[in-house]
């Protein structure tokens, strides 16, 4: 079972990561696997990048922060019938400017679990007429309630990588 969905392409890549068909199911089941992710970095590894350019732990979490912000941003506007089509982002330059080697592991999870109650709380506003509004971001056309899929899948790809690159257990 995986999220049902309709995205294709680069977001089929997220979703199809998610086995829960329920959007709220999927949110409360990764929040323990955060919360294991959380707690196997200290600030001593949060700095580690496995390569040369490659993202350190924090500069990953923070991506993951502004993704889901971004997300976030993209469902609500949509769910609110924005006619225009919303602008994609670079995902790389906003690393470059995001600081977040700068800042302590704690106040970056800390971050992560604000901005994700946040979320969780906009997605539990919209009735069930607004998770199916369709709108365009980027090249991207997309429902509310896939949205979501994708801002768990995005998460799931990314612990994945720590998993493999990162040498830490989850």
């Amino acid at each position: 079972k995986m999220a049902n969905t309709n995205a294709e392409g680069y977001f089929k890549t997220y979703t199809s990561l998610v086995n829960e068909e329920n959007l709220m199911d999927a949110f409360n089941n990764q929040a323990s696997i955060l919360k294991s992710f959380y707690n196997s970095v200290n600030e001593a590894n949060a700095e580690y990048a496995y390569a040369p350019g490659k993202w350190s732990l924090k500069e990953m979490q923070q991506h993951l922060i502004d993704t889901e912000r971004i997300f976030a941003y993209r469902a609500l506007a949509i769910a609110r019938k924005e006619p225009t089509t919303l602008p994609g982002f670079d995902e790389n330059l906003y690393a470059q400017n995001s600081n977040g080697n700068n800042r302590t592991w704690h106040s970056l999870i800390e971050e992560m679990q604000v901005v994700r109650t946040a979320t969780i709380m906009l997605f539990n506003s919209f009735d069930a007429e607004m998770l199916q509004h369709f709108g365009k971001f980027s090249s991207n056309t997309s429902c509310v309630n896939e949205i979501g899929f994708i801002i768990i899948g995005h998460i799931k790809h990314h612990l994945n990588v720590v998993r493999e690159r990162y040498s830490v257990a989850l």
